[in-house]
């Protein structure tokens, strides 16, 4: 399920394990559309530590997937104001995600 509030989104960078995974994930895209299904994600990952190895190894969960956060990503004031234009597009879409 699609976290609703952005501002509970992980930084990417950030290391998770998921529910029943064995492998660690790195994020590094968050609220992204899977293009097959037109099914919107929080996260977007790769496999911790090796990285992108290509479309077919990425990827998309949403939090409610996550076992763990093994590391938080870098968090700075450009991430605060990129959150505060997120909410603003999903207001405009009327999906007000509740920031």
């Amino acid at each position: 399920m699609l976290t609703r509030n952005v501002r509970d989104l992980l930084p990417i960078g950030s290391v998770v394990l998921l529910k029943g995974a064995e492998k660690r994930l790195m994020i590094f895209g968050i609220r992204q559309t899977n293009q097959d299904s037109a099914r919107e994600y929080d996260y977007v990952g790769v496999l911790y530590p090796e990285g992108n190895m290509g479309e077919q190894v990425r990827f998309m969960f949403d939090q409610d997937d996550v076992q763990s956060v093994v590391f938080r990503g870098y968090d700075d004031q450009e991430r605060s104001e990129f959150l505060v234009r997120l909410n603003a597009y999903y207001e405009q879409k009327g999906n007000s995600p509740e920031a």
